[in-house]
């Protein structure tokens, strides 16, 4: 199934997300059908606030990184209640997008390389280390279940500059390729 992309000025992608308990209905279902949305909106992360629910899991593929990112090879997932436990000094400066903020893209400097501890799908516990497209990838939609998006990391300047055209997104005042929502 795939479901709709909720849209920058939605209410749901500025709350903080509630923790996946392992008897959350349907898990392996709704992890398929985050691919599926996912896939279907040319994405390569998908966080569960981005189709209204307000729980703490994500989807990545970052396999179309992979021609300039060999990192992003093979690197699909789901992260179930994933925090942060390290991050690197060391800053990466890249262009992004989300597919909560169709046709807005801009640099965003975080963490080159971080440690991270989630549950897979079978909540199973993991630790890892994060490097390159990986740490972006991750640390992004990381930040929706804390109710922030991209555009939050901005300088004060860059706010100012992007905001007529996030108010009018918010209003419903965007062009996407794939199916949205907005809900206050």
């Amino acid at each position: 199934m795939v479901y709709p992309v909720y849209i920058y000025g939605s209410s749901v992608l500025r709350k903080v997300a509630e923790e996946v308990t392992p008897d959350f209905p349907d898990l392996d279902k709704f992890i398929e059908d985050m691919f599926e949305t996912m896939y279907d909106s040319d994405g390569v992360g998908l966080a569960a606030p981005q189709i209204g629910k307000s729980v703490r899991l994500f989807v990545i593929d970052a396999d179309p990184f992979s021609e300039d990112y060999p990192e992003g090879k093979g690197f699909k997932r789901a992260f179930i209640n994933p925090e942060i436990i390290e991050a690197s000094e060391e800053k990466w400066l890249f262009n992004e997008g989300c597919l909560s903020l169709p046709g807005v893209r801009e640099d965003v400097e975080r963490p080159a390389e971080i440690t991270v501890r989630y549950l897979d799908a079978k909540f199973e516990p993991h630790t890892e280390k994060l490097t390159g497209i990986q740490a972006r990838v991750f640390q992004h939609e990381f930040d929706h279940l804390n109710g922030e998006v991209f555009t939050d990391r901005l300088s004060p300047l860059r706010k100012t500059l992007l905001k007529n055209r996030l108010d009018k997104m918010a209003k419903g005042n965007f062009k996407a390729s794939y199916r949205c929502k907005q809900v206050k």
